[in-house]
């Protein structure tokens, strides 16, 4: 553990000291100002009251699960193994006093916290803003639906960058990795929707899986389903990216 430790600090300092990290919160605020404008076009343009404090944060989440935040998470998975490769930088953290698994779980669990961290920040931000343009239509009960839905989502996007750490580790080129990320991102919406009763098994499908504990009658059975081929994916990716890891000539 005192290994693991040390690599988990040495990959946190690394992972704020990127531009990344600033690149994302600037998008995602350009993203929740974007979508207030939206709202209140249509709301003063139209007379349409669109949406409340407590559904503007789900109306954002819904934009950025399948933009901006799968974006950067590419993004950064890709940085974290085929730039450190390309800088020789990886070889300066093997040489310390820590296990390959340590250095695989440590940068593995920050990729983990900046896509929960990125989902915190939007959250709060969008929050904000649907409480100030529309503070009289706040609830409780809204505002649990909101922290339900932006944590549940953190799940299925952090499988899908795990796919992301595998074909880092098979591929060297980061450029490489980017477009066949971006491939697989959109086979897998367009297989969800082409083969609809098997969407499931499509992690990208799953971004908005929230909606399934959201609506007024709850398919347990369902949930309970994706829980497990998220849970399965997720270790089979896991495992089968330290095993790359493990054995890559670096």
């Amino acid at each position: 553990m005192g290994g693991f430790n040390a690599a988990f600090r040495n990959e946190s300092v690394k992972l704020l000291k990127k531009k990344k990290i600033m690149a994302a919160a600037i998008l995602s605020v350009l993203a929740v100002i974007i979508g207030q404008l939206a709202v209140t076009t249509i709301k003063h343009g139209l007379g349409l009251r669109v949406v409340g404090s407590a559904e503007f944060p789900i109306v954002v989440l819904s934009f950025i699960t399948y933009t901006l935040l799968p974006l950067f998470a590419i993004f950064v998975a890709i940085d974290m193994f085929n730039g450190e490769s390309s800088s020789n930088t990886m070889k300066i953290t093997l040489l310390r006093p820590v296990s390959r698994f340590g250095v695989f779980s440590a940068k593995v669990l920050n990729l983990a916290l900046f896509i929960a961290g990125n989902l915190l920040f939007v959250m709060l931000l969008s929050l904000l803003v649907g409480f100030v343009f529309n503070p009289t239509s706040a609830s409780f009960m809204g505002i649990v639906k909101v922290f339900l839905s932006y944590g549940l989502t953190f799940f299925p996007v952090f499988v899908f960058a795990l796919i992301v750490v595998l074909l880092s580790n098979v591929i060297q080129g980061g450029l490489a990795v980017f477009f066949l990320s971006i491939l697989v991102f959109i086979g897998f919406n367009f297989l969800g929707i082409v083969f609809s009763s098997y969407s499931s098994f499509f992690i990208t499908s799953m971004f908005d899986w929230y909606t399934l504990w959201l609506s007024e009658s709850i398919n347990m059975f369902k949930i309970f389903r994706q829980i497990l081929i998220m849970s399965g994916c997720g270790i089979m990716l896991f495992t089968t990216g330290y095993y790359l890891f493990d054995s890559k000539d670096i």
